[in-house]
């Protein structure tokens, strides 16, 4: 279980994280929605190592993430997806797969082969145009070759950062579904950040709210999308 405790995150006097608080549990999607400047990615780039907090802790079961490097991080099966379909342009799709495998602990060739398996399994587009280079995907092929790398090293908690943002209902619609169906699966804990919270409450098990900094609601997903004050409030509809 991922579990947040008074984390503070300050870029000089400025608080873009003020002491939250949540847990995230294994085997569901939870989402953080919020407005532009809420704070949203720079939470997961504080869980993921590459912000520092001033403050708090982040803990991933009995590991304090807080005091590890980026890499300790990734090999302690936690990655993130960043914002922005981000693919290795001049490499071919299959080349930005295997860099996946690359921070895996005791990568073997089986296993490693075995697990790309899965994830052309996962997107067979992906496998289709396999040998193609990845400036020459769509956007939504794109977002799918970024979750396909991220996967590829088995990971336990997956941090996904707007996966919608630039693509269309359908294919997001698509993605997400896999992401589900593995959560049920595999036990995968997903940490979903959108702006987009409509998509995103219909999809999460659990939703966090964010507003400058802060977290003004902690429910399940089905009770934010029906508090209609609160949609009003925080989201704009």
């Amino acid at each position: 279980m991922l579990t947040i405790k008074n984390l503070v995150t300050q870029y000089d006097s400025i608080k873009a994280l003020d002491d939250i608080s949540f847990q995230a549990k294994p085997g569901v999607i939870t989402t953080v929605i919020g407005a532009n400047g809420a704070g949203k990615s720079t939470l997961l780039r504080t869980i993921s190592g590459l912000e520092r907090p001033t403050s708090g802790t982040i803990q991933w079961f009995d590991k304090e993430l807080t005091r590890m490097s980026v890499e300790a991080i990734v090999r302690g099966g936690i990655t993130q997806v960043p914002e922005g379909h981000a693919v290795i342009s001049q490499l071919s799709v299959a080349e930005n797969i295997e860099l996946g495998g690359l921070f895996r602990k005791r990568i073997a060739r089986g296993d490693l082969a075995k697990a790309t398996t899965e994830v052309y399994e996962l997107f067979p587009i992906l496998y289709d145009r396999r040998n193609e280079p990845a400036g020459s995907l769509s956007g939504g092929e794109r977002q799918m070759l970024a979750i396909s790398r991220a996967l590829v090293s088995r990971p336990k908690l997956l941090l996904l950062d707007e996966p919608s943002l630039g693509l269309a209902p359908l294919i997001t619609a698509q993605i997400i579904e896999i992401i589900n169906n593995l959560c049920r699966n595999t036990g995968l804990t997903v940490l979903l950040v959108e702006q987009n919270a409509n998509t995103a409450l219909k999809v999460a098990e659990h939703g966090i709210l964010l507003a400058l900094g802060k977290v003004v609601a902690d429910a399940p997903a089905r009770e934010l999308i029906n508090d209609s004050a609160l949609r009003t409030a925080y989201l704009g509809y």
